[in-house]
Order: structure tokens, then sequence, then C-alpha cells
């Protein structure tokens, strides 16, 4: 009886909990959202040096990314940004809380829990650690630096201390 009893709470325990094989998604894209304190620099930065496409952006009304639980009654300013405008392409949305975001700049990645950095592959790095240096962007580190798979790295950060690496072959 013990073991009937036991094998019926195993099965309806089972029954309830969803499987991995339970969960679609409509879409393989992830979006990700980066707070930034100053809208501006921060698009300029991205589509000026890095050479992101601003592809649109939208207001969320405080009240109601309060009742969405993203804020205490603040608006929202997001532009979104692409490596490319294409509908298959992962959206980089910048937003802005004006000045009440403030920068958590740190000089390397460890310095902070949550999303440190992003990594951007490119076809060649050269025209990129060019475009930086045009823009006085510092490269940290000793980058770029050659990876073993003969490609390579150059790391910097954007206005609020977000790591980017980008990596590509050197022609």
């Amino acid at each position: 009886m013990k073991k009937l009893l036991s094998l019926l709470l195993t099965m309806s325990l089972s029954a309830a909990v969803s499987s991995a094989d339970d969960l679609k998604f409509s879409s393989p894209l992830i979006s990700i959202g980066v707070v930034v304190s100053g809208l501006d620099e921060s698009v300029k930065f991205y589509t000026d040096v890095i050479g992101m496409k601003e592809t649109g952006g939208f207001d969320v009304p405080g009240e109601f990314a309060s009742k969405l639980g993203l804020t205490d009654n603040k608006t929202l300013n997001v532009k979104v940004l692409k490596l490319e405008d294409s509908p298959d392409a992962p959206q980089w949305k910048l937003m802005s809380f004006g000045d009440a975001a403030q920068a958590q700049r740190s000089k390397h990645i460890d310095g902070f829990t949550g999303m440190q950095y992003i990594t951007i592959n490119v076809a060649d790095l050269a025209p990129f650690v060019k475009r930086l240096k045009q823009h006085s962007v510092k490269l940290l580190g000793e980058t770029p630096v050659e990876l073993p798979n003969g490609k390579y790295l150059a790391l910097v950060q954007d206005p609020d201390g977000t790591f980017i690496e980008l990596i590509g072959p050197m022609q």
C-alpha cells in the first residue's frame, strides 16, 4: 500500500511540474535592455563608434512603467539599436531616466554583478580599431590581442562602463 501511495504521489507531482519540452518560445532572439546615464551620448557612442543602427524607439509612461514593476512611476525613454536593420537581429535597447540612474563604472568585469560585457563578432577588426582611435576611445589592457583561433579581441567600455569585446580577424 505504501508503495502504491508513493507511486501515485510521484506521478501526480510529475504531472504538475512542467518539463523544459513544454516551454516554447515565439522567437529565438533575446532583446537586451541597458539603463544608461546619458541616452544621447550612449546612442552616439553605439552608432558613431561601434557602428550600430538606430532602428526605433519608444517611451513607456511612468504610470504604466510602475504598473509593470519596472520603475517607481518614472517614464522610460528607449532607443532601439541593432547591428543591422533586420528583423532577425537582436535588439540593444538603451533606456534613460534623465539623471535618476548613475553609471557604475568599473575597471574590470569583476567589479559588479549582472551583465558586464557584450561580444560583437566582426568581419575585420582593423577598421573598428581605427574608428575607436579616431573617436579617442581607449582600448583596454593590451588589446587588440591575438586569440588561439587566429582572431583578435579588442576591449573597450561604453560611456557607462559596459565592456564591449570586438572579435574578428585583423586583415
